[in-house]
């Protein structure tokens, strides 16, 4: 239920409403507005290049090597907007902060990029979509990508001050996620209203199984 309400304070209540798709409480770290379905990822790790293993220490010990790993972590990350343009993906969801390159190419190529999702937001959208996260394999960012999730829209919502991201997926199962958007004057309102409308669903469960049973 966590995920899939909001709530607006400073709204009369008659303004709540039931979107459907998810409404994810965070701006887009880049938006690029494309139309029709958008083929989208899931990203659980930053999209920078591998690190030494344990015990393994990296070593730059002139600013000439600096520069030049900066130059090749920025064209890295360039080959790997560029793959992602030609294989359709329009959308990156991130469960981690992106470094700033990252973010600039996705913009330069037009894919558009969440950050920050919490795992329950990506437990959730995986049993939508069916989808497992993307990992670049090493050095190989021209690998095949095979599971990407299809947002039907993603596009900004503003709902009272907050600018929120509002995005649908084509569902793999029964379940058609709507959110459900409650206003309220004041915050103790809505936190009162959801409440109530959980224990509601809850009792509404419960009733169900015991029917099926």
């Amino acid at each position: 239920f966590a995920e899939l309400h909001a709530a607006v304070a400073g709204l009369p209540v008659g303004s709540s409403r039931v979107l459907p798709g998810l409404v994810l409480r965070r701006d887009f770290a880049a938006y690029c507005p494309a139309g029709g379905d958008l083929r989208a990822l899931l990203i659980t790790e930053p999209l920078r290049p591998p690190t030494p293993a344990p015990g393994v220490e990296l070593v730059v010990d002139s600013e000439g090597q600096y520069q030049a790993s900066l130059r090749w972590f920025s064209r890295r990350t360039e080959a790997l907007m560029k793959h992602f343009q030609r294989n359709n993906v329009k959308l990156l969801l991130s469960s981690v902060k992106q470094e700033e390159v990252v973010i600039y190419y996705a913009k330069l190529y037009s894919v558009s990029v969440v950050e920050c999702l919490s795992s329950e937001e990506i437990a959730l959208i995986r049993e939508i979509t069916g989808v497992s996260p993307y990992t670049p394999l090493g050095d190989n960012v021209h690998g095949e990508i095979t599971e990407t999730a299809v947002a039907t829209f993603c596009q900004p919502l503003l709902l009272g001050s907050k600018r929120c991201i509002h995005v649908g997926f084509a569902s793999v199962c029964a379940f058609q996620p709507h959110c459900l958007i409650l206003c309220g004057p004041v915050d103790g309102v809505n936190e009162q209203h959801a409440a109530a409308l959980q224990e509601a669903f809850t009792m509404l469960q419960q009733l169900f199984k015991r029917v099926d049973q």
